[in-house]
């Protein structure tokens, strides 16, 4: 038998993988927790940890025992009770205690585990079955931004770029290359010259032709340079475009007298939730508010969900506004735009099939995904009939749902942003 001993020194965070090693084990009791955070907690408070208890039951480790093995028969005394093949019922549960552990007539128990997730591993868990419909980093031919990047050796450029290693290695192999007959035919004269055994001043004619032959040859050779324009490399970088990591998030929300609170708080809660799931996917992201009613506006968040400007409803008026800002602050071509718009699905009768005209021909094409959140316990409202058949027309561009109450709000996130249900734009 052998044994491995691991004498390699252990860092503060040694004990990092056993962690993981423990959350990949209990993922799903820990997914679990963290979808009825959501809906216990305020999404506001969600960019933090969260404490995660899993029943003491699904902790222990499975055990090996070696069995009585064969069939047996057992006779227990006293009992006047039961005959062969009766059923027990199953114990009464509780003993009188109010905790939360197993209950013991010994007065000893079991609570259950607990321990604590950070921000991030919180949030992986929150977004892991999420994923952004259609996420296209644009186009080469349309991205903007660029950076350097090696793409070799070429054979002119500036001194600042001269390789010289690779530059003094191809004057080597040219000089191999150049002389190599020359060296040959060099010994074979030399050799020969050796077999006459000259002596000084030999004047023989054989030795004098070898000794001049073995100087020309000397000659030739030390006339090849040892470094020519031929031999030169330079280090080569290209500029290559890179996918946009900028993204502009427009919250677009009914204001109007149909618009009540709590409506407004679960919309409040849809955009943040929206929010920290781009906030996992790009470097910088811009947020874009517009209120509305009969008309609409740009406003700060503290305006966006606190105010009290109220009226009447027309959309068309919040999707006008978010047309004019993109072409004048978010150009397509180098930002990503999501836009979500939150509403009770009440408007002007004439008015719907305008915003459906607007999305459609002005706004869809320039976004990457538009999601439409209709909020009403009742029935869909003229707004949704108008925005049906954009979902055929885009379906990787827009989607809609409807919110009943709080609780909805993360089932109805997953569904929009679930990875089965869009393929990313190539």
């Amino acid at each position: 038998m052998s044994y491995i001993i691991d004498r390699r020194l252990n860092g503060k965070n040694k004990s990092t993988v056993n962690r993981q090693r423990f959350l990949r084990r209990y993922r799903q009791h820990i997914k679990e927790a963290v979808a009825d955070s959501v809906n216990r907690r305020s999404i506001t408070d969600m960019d933090r940890g969260e404490q995660i208890s899993i029943p003491t039951r699904n902790t222990h480790e499975p055990v090996i025992t070696h069995g009585p093995g064969g069939k047996q028969h057992r006779v227990f005394p006293g009992n006047k009770e039961f005959n062969t093949g009766d059923e027990l019922e199953k114990p009464e549960s509780g003993g009188g205690g109010s905790g939360s552990g197993q209950a013991s007539d010994q007065g000893e128990g079991e609570d259950d585990f607990s321990f604590y997730i950070t921000k991030d591993e919180f949030l992986n868990y929150l977004f892991d079955d999420l994923a952004l419909p259609n996420m296209i980093k644009k186009t080469l031919s349309q991205s903007k931004d660029f950076k350097t990047r090696r793409a070799g050796f070429v054979s002119e450029g500036t001194p600042n770029n001269l390789s010289v290693v690779r530059s003094l290695r191809n004057a080597h192999a040219r000089r191999i290359g150049m002389t190599v007959g020359k060296r040959k035919k060099l010994k074979e004269l030399k050799q020969e010259l050796a077999a006459l055994e000259p002596a000084e001043n030999d004047g023989r004619p054989d030795v004098v032709t070898l000794m001049e032959q073995i100087d020309t040859l000397e000659k030739k050779l030390k006339s090849v340079p040892f470094l020519d324009d031929l031999d030169l490399r330079y280090r080569s970088q290209v500029k290559v475009p890179t996918p946009s990591s900028k993204a502009v998030m427009f919250c677009l929300m009914d204001v109007s007298g149909s618009m009540t609170q709590d409506i407004k708080d679960i919309a409040k809660r849809f955009y943040i939730l929206l929010y920290l799931f781009l906030q996992k996917n790009y470097e910088h992201i811009e947020l874009v508010f517009i209120r509305h009613h009969t008309s609409a506006k740009e406003v700060d968040e503290q305006d966006f969900f606190y105010s009290r400007e109220t009226g009447g409803t027309i959309v068309s008026s919040a999707l006008k506004l978010m047309k004019e800002i993109i072409d004048d602050r978010y150009t397509s071509s180098e930002w990503n735009i999501y836009a979500a718009q939150a509403s009770d699905g009440d408007n002007w009768d004439d008015d719907s099939p305008l915003c459906a005209q607007l999305l459609e021909k002005q706004i869809l094409p320039q976004v990457q995904y538009f999601s439409y959140i209709e909020i009403t316990p009742n029935q869909h409202q003229a707004l949704w009939e108008s925005y049906s058949g954009l979902q055929k027309t885009f379906p990787h561009h827009f989607a809609m749902a409807q919110i009943r109450q709080p609780g909805d709000i993360y089932p109805v996130f997953r569904d929009l942003f679930a990875k089965d249900r869009y393929q990313e734009a190539v």
